[in-house]
């Protein structure tokens, strides 16, 4: 199917523009001389006898009053044929004496050439931007790819093969000037990054990642998220959730459910970074579907047990920094500022008031779990 260029509202917006700096009527006729655009209203849609010959013989035709007496809906004027991509789609008619209208006709056509190339950049950027928007929706939202999934990444020419992780970017109030520029940085300076908005003030980022040894090099994505800060600052910044790295065809829907798993936690537990990564948060993340189920009572009983008898804390922070420090004695009494001797005798009391062994491997477990539920 041949693709229209010259649209009713860009011949209407040539018109227009024209008639603000020619002080004589402009029309403008579609590939079939007709005309769809006009400074007098009353002649739209009247077939342009002029226009067709220029179109007929790609060439500027000239009318005066004597020719114009013999055609049917023209008037004295000059007529150029306007291209596109080396192809005719209409004509450019300026009404008047072409003694008098001569040394405009070739700027206003110029001129209007360039609107027509103005508007078909713009409509391809938003049909691009819908593809790209629902590239992402089908990369996040489907299981296994697709023919047409296949047909918009060919088209948007993006890289698949790339590793990618999805990435949540949260916003506070960002105002239409700080959009804008954030969309600009994507636009022009990380055009490799697939981009939308789910909200007013939440992006989701598909971005290409870096692969060291067959593993994320995450030191390499602290520096790209560095680089990214300065940006995203000046746009009401708050916080960017990324979620886990995997591999396969469904690699970044599973990439999308652990960043909207990481979020969720995120708000759950009142996290104050700016950065959070799936991957240092994916035990509570993962419990997230049973934070308020009966399956919550259960693997929280020991803790909450431990709660009821503690109530200055002591046990339970006691507990959380030996946990941060994989259970090491030494490394846990330096953090607390403690003696070892205190720290066991914390834990002594833990196994007291829970009936436990506290290097017992199951009931580590049940406290380490009971820990994240309750943040």
């Amino acid at each position: 199917m041949k693709k229209q260029y010259l649209k009713d509202y860009t011949a209407q917006q040539i018109v227009q523009r024209a008639m603000k700096i020619i002080p004589w009527s402009v029309n403008v006729m579609d590939e079939h001389g007709i005309i769809i655009a006009s400074g007098e209203p009353s002649r739209l849609q009247q077939r342009h006898e002029g226009a067709i010959l220029a179109l007929k013989e790609n060439r500027v035709v000239e009318i005066d009053t004597a020719t114009a007496s013999k055609l049917k809906g023209v008037r004295p004027g000059i007529n150029l044929p306007m291209s596109f991509h080396g192809e005719l789609i209409g004509v450019l008619g300026i009404t008047g004496e072409p003694e008098e209208v001569r040394s405009y006709a070739e700027l206003v056509k110029m001129a209007s050439e360039l609107v027509i190339e103005h508007m078909a950049l713009i409509e391809q950027k938003q049909w691009d931007k819908r593809y790209q928007e629902d590239l992402i929706n089908q990369l996040l939202t489907r299981e296994l790819p697709s023919e047409a999934l296949h047909s918009m990444v060919s088209w948007l020419g993006i890289d698949l093969q790339q590793p990618r992780v999805v990435a949540i970017i949260e916003l506070r109030q960002p105002d239409r000037e700080a959009l804008r520029n954030l969309m600009d940085y994507f636009e022009n300076r990380a055009r490799d990054h697939l981009v939308t908005f789910t909200d007013f003030n939440e992006l989701i980022i598909i971005k290409p990642i870096s692969v060291k040894n067959g593993s994320w090099d995450l030191q390499q994505e602290q520096r790209d998220l560095q680089n990214f800060k300065s940006w995203v600052e000046s746009s009401g910044f708050s916080r960017i959730v990324v979620g886990g790295f995997f591999s396969g065809e469904t690699a970044l829907h599973r990439s999308w459910q652990t960043a909207k798993a990481t979020q969720a936690m995120v708000k759950r537990q009142k996290v104050k970074n700016q950065y959070v990564f799936y991957h240092d948060y994916a035990l509570p993340a993962l419990l997230g579907d049973v934070a308020q189920s009966w399956q919550r009572q259960e693997l929280s009983a020991l803790w909450r047990q431990l709660q009821e008898h503690d109530s200055k804390g002591v046990l339970q922070t006691t507990l959380r920094v030996w946990f941060e420090q994989n259970c090491d004695l030494s490394q846990t009494a330096k953090q607390l500022h403690i003696h070892v001797n205190t720290l066991r005798y914390r834990l002594q009391r833990c196994e007291t008031i829970l009936q436990i062994k506290i290097n017992d491997l199951k009931s580590i477990l049940w406290l380490f779990i009971g820990l994240h539920l309750d943040a």
